[in-house]
Order: C-alpha cells, then sequence, then structure tokens
C-alpha cells in the first residue's frame, strides 16, 4: 500500500480514476472487500462500471458507496490533490487558491475545501494529562480609534488548550469568562492533571476554582515581562496560535465567524499530525469514513 506522499509521487500515482480507485479499496477494505449492507466476503467485480455485486445479498455498490465521495462529480485525481494540498499546508490553503490550482468553479472548491475539513474534525478526544498550557486569543480585524477593549469585543474569542509533549486544541467560545473556561477545562483535562499553566488573564483563577484545578495552577506574568519561569509558559499553545492567525492573514484572509470552527479543526488536526510521514494516507482514510456534509447544511 502507498504510504509517505509528496507531490511527484502524487502527480504519478494517481493521475487516473483507477488507480485512485485501487488505493480507495486498499484503505477502505485492507482485509478484502466486503458489502457495506450484509457484510458479505463473497463478492463478484463489475469491471465495466466500477463496481462489486454482493453474491449473498445481490447489493451492487463501488468503492465510493456511502462515503463522501459518494454524490460528487469532481474526478478523483482532483479529489486526491484538493485532499494533499491542504492536509500539507501548514498555514492553510484557500479556496480561490484551490481554484485556480485544481481548475474547478470557486463554489466547487469551497465545498471540496469544508467536506475535507469537516472529514479533518478528531472526534476521540481523551483528556488531556501531565503538564497543560491553556490561553485565549481573538480573532477578527482591527477597531481602530475606540481601544482595545471595544475591539476584543468586536471579535471572536478562541480557547487553546495543548499538552506539553502532547496534542493540540483549539476551540471558537462564546466569551472568556470563568464559567466558559471552566467548561472546557472539565471537559478535555484530566483531574490528575500535574499542572496547568496559564497567563494572569483574570477569569483564570475563578476557572480553576470552579473545575477543582485550583491547587494545580500556576501563572506567568506577561504583563511584567515575564515570558518563562523554569517550566512555566505558555509558549507552545501561543507558537499554535500563531501559526493559525497566519494562516488567517496570509491565506484564508477572512474567516466569517460561522465557519471559523471548522477552520480551527483544520489547523488542530494538521499541528497534531505535523510529524505524521503518513498524513496524505490517514487524510484518505478519515475522507472514506466520515459522514457527508451536504451542500445546503454548509450554507443553512
Amino acid at each position: 500500500m502507498k504510504s509517505q506522499m509528496d507531490m511527484g509521487k502524487m502527480m504519478v500515482e494517481f493521475d487516473t480514476e483507477s488507480e485512485c480507485r485501487t488505493y480507495m479499496e486498499e484503505l477502505r477494505w485492507p482485509d478484502g472487500i466486503e458489502c457495506p449492507r450484509c457484510k458479505g466476503k463473497t463478492i463478484s467485480r463489475i469491471k465495466a462500471r466500477d463496481q462489486f455485486d454482493c453474491d449473498s445479498c445481490r447489493y451492487q455498490f463501488s468503492v465510493m458507496s456511502g462515503t463522501i465521495f459518494h454524490d460528487s462529480h469532481l474526478p478523483l485525481p482532483k479529489w486526491f490533490v484538493a485532499t494533499f494540498l491542504l492536509c500539507e499546508a501548514r498555514k492553510g490553503f484557500s479556496a480561490n487558491q484551490m481554484k485556480r490550482t485544481i481548475g474547478v468553479s470557486y463554489k466547487t472548491a469551497w465545498y471540496l475545501c469544508h467536506r475535507i475539513r469537516a472529514a479533518m474534525k478528531d472526534a476521540d478526544n481523551p483528556l488531556m494529562d501531565g503538564t497543560v498550557e491553556m490561553d485565549e486569543t481573538y480573532v477578527g480585524g482591527k477597531q481602530k480609534g475606540k481601544g482595545v477593549w471595544y475591539g476584543k469585543k468586536q471579535k471572536q474569542v478562541v480557547i487553546g488548550i495543548r499538552e506539553r509533549g502532547g496534542d493540540l486544541r483549539l476551540f471558537h467560545a462564546k466569551d472568556a469568562k470563568a464559567k466558559t473556561l471552566a467548561k472546557y477545562i472539565s471537559e478535555n483535562i484530566s483531574g490528575d492533571v500535574d499542572v496547568i499553566v496559564t497567563d494572569e488573564f483574570s477569569s483564570y483563577p475563578d476557572a480553576m476554582r470552579q473545575t477543582g484545578m485550583r491547587e494545580k495552577h500556576q501563572t506567568i506574568e506577561h504583563k511584567n515581562r515575564v515570558y518563562v519561569n523554569g517550566t512555566i509558559h505558555t509558549n507552545t499553545v501561543e507558537s499554535a496560535f500563531s501559526l493559525l492567525k497566519r494562516g488567517i492573514i496570509g491565506s484564508w484572509h477572512r474567516v466569517s465567524a460561522k465557519h471559523l470552527p471548522a477552520y480551527l479543526d483544520e489547523m488542530t488536526f494538521r499541528f497534531n499530525n505535523r510529524k505524521n510521514p503518513f498524513l496524505f494516507r490517514d487524510t484518505m482514510l478519515k475522507l472514506i469514513t466520515s459522514c457527508n456534509l451536504e451542500y445546503k447544511n454548509l450554507v443553512a
């Protein structure tokens, strides 16, 4: 099975529908083709239609049946290139750039990118342990002449939580009040955590008290220009924020509040898999096994 991928291999190995279908069959059915309806293993291939026929229940299906590709009219080689570009671009890949790169309309490129983002979302999020950093940032255009506080109120709040040496999670929050922060702490951080490091933002002490984490809370005082105190710092979660903002400014240029969670899921998935040499393969596997995102639901 093909594994580690680069653009050169992509252009050679996946330039036809047949090659793409063969690869998808290997990913979807590593132990042999299986009927999606009755799970039967006795399958006949209908080569003329790129389909299979189950000898047990007579159900006819293809490798794309029941997947995100099922109702798509876009050629599979373009799906593969789009997926590769999205999972390998560290700061994201805009729909406009995708439109020009694979030669489709903007609407097709925008919908395609969002379908891939939806598949990237991780459903399994175990509680974080060890040393955990937590911080908040604000996403949105600058508000000139009305003060810092007014500007923050007009922006979208993003909460970042990162296990030191582990995974990152980004959340689009309604605000940065103590009750909201406590919700994300209880849902993502284990009660057995060693330490939770934050900056001196005033909502954190009350949030820690609400979750019973007060004794494990350590603060780094940025207002006093202290950024590292031994192992107490928030530099690793802030590096993820920096990457996110470079993506918004340099790649996407504009992100609506409605779709911000999708962009956060994409950035989180790519960040957590940045050292994965088989990122393309694993992303394709998520596309095959994920639920389809319908256009009417996306724009609702």
